[in-house]
């Protein structure tokens, strides 16, 4: 009896899936999802309601036991695992010694790790911030890729701007791409520019601090009568030297306190993005506005409180460059 593979299917797992943005570019090229896995409720709440026919397992990565995941994979070859395990301990490696995977903080990435170990899938991929290429002159990507080589695969790191795959944003980010495939590593190919933060979001209704729209997740959240004096100082473009010293912030993230500028590609899209301002109404921009900045079509919705909806945008792959790495697999699987 031929399994699902024979078909010329493909089939992904998905660690640390979060609101999906990964699994949308996957999906768009036709991959099918064996299963993923968010320990975060409200995350888990978004990639529900986007993608209810695949299978979501909302738990810690470290709590997935071998035997689930034989249950989940069985009869099916998997083909790729891809996820972006958060690696936050940058300030310990190095001292006295110490490496970047000894830090608790970094768990996770050894967890995905040992779920690629047990799958062995052809290839898998990790995101990851771009800083990681350098830090510790090097060391710590070579952590990685030792890691990897040790369960047998072998590793190349690119860091990718999503401006370059359709993306209207300047976001940088690495990719590993492990294979056990005897072809070459791909990465794709830069595609068309992203165009600017105008092109992207004028089309949505005009509304002001607090007020609702008849779009999903177009919300503006509400200001207080201090930020609105400051931000209305702040020209298409400008920072916090357009506000008059007198009611000038001393001090801060220099990315806050800016307007996006409506000619350009967006700044970097983070969690958190309530003082940087729309290019020419009162206010931060609304969920919908910065998932369109991360390639998100406007039928794919976030669920949650207004702080979750912005860090699942935030966090998310943007599905454009997802789908630009999934065709770059895709031929990796059929040249073998």
């Amino acid at each position: 009896m031929p399994t699902q593979n024979e078909h010329n299917q493909n089939y992904y797992i998905d660690l640390f899936s979060g609101a999906g943005g990964f699994s949308k570019g996957f999906q768009d090229e036709s991959f099918i999802n064996v299963f993923s896995v968010d320990c975060n409720n409200q995350f888990c709440k978004t990639y529900k309601k986007n993608f209810p026919e695949h299978i979501l397992l909302e738990k810690k990565i470290e709590d997935l036991t071998e035997r689930e995941i034989q249950k989940y994979t069985k009869n099916k070859k998997v083909d790729v695992i891809i996820g972006g395990p958060p690696c936050q301990g940058f300030s310990i490696a190095g001292n006295i010694g110490r490496r970047f995977l000894d830090d608790p903080r970094n768990k996770l990435f050894l967890e995905m790790c040992r779920v690629i170990e047990i799958i062995k899938p052809k290839i898998a991929i990790i995101e990851n911030v771009a800083r990681l290429d350098n830090h510790n002159k090097g060391a710590t990507k070579k952590e990685i890729f030792m890691e990897l080589e040790r369960i047998g695969y072998k590793v190349e790191s690119r860091i990718l701007n999503a401006f370059n795959y359709g993306v209207p944003q300047n976001r940088r980010r690495i990719f590993f791409i492990a294979s056990l495939l005897k072809g070459n590593i791909l990465f794709p190919d830069e595609e068309q520019k992203g165009g600017t933060v105008k092109e992207a979001i004028d089309n949505y209704p005009r509304i002001s601090s607090g007020e609702n729209s008849s779009v999903y997740n177009h919300k503006a959240m509400k200001h207080s009568r201090q930020m609105l004096d400051k931000m209305a100082y702040v020209r298409d473009g400008g920072d916090r030297d357009n506000i008059p010293i007198e009611i000038r912030p001393s001090s801060g993230d220099i990315r806050k306190y800016i307007r996006y500028s409506s000619e350009k590609p967006s700044v970097t899209i983070t969690g958190d993005m309530r003082k940087v301002f729309h290019y020419d109404q009162n206010r931060a921009l609304t969920v919908r506005e910065l998932a369109k900045l991360q390639s998100f079509d406007d039928d794919f919705y976030f669920e949650g409180n207004s702080i979750s909806q912005q860090q699942q945008v935030g966090n998310s792959v943007p599905p454009k460059l997802a789908k630009c790495i999934a065709s770059s697999v895709k031929t990796m699987l059929i040249n073998g």
